[in-house]
């Protein structure tokens, strides 16, 4: 947790506030191919594709 608050003090210091979102989509997309690891829901996940 340390490092997301170092992460949000950086960007907050330097006004870097367009990383934000680039981080978001990677840490959603990250948990997608979690998700379809394996996972019951994962047959359910390929059809949004």
């Amino acid at each position: 947790m340390s490092f997301i608050g170092e992460l949000w003090s950086f960007m907050r210091a330097r006004k870097k506030f367009w990383l934000a979102p680039i981080l978001i989509m990677m840490v959603l997309l990250g948990g997608l191919i979690v998700l379809t690891q394996g996972s019951a829901v994962a047959p359910f996940i390929y059809t949004l594709f």
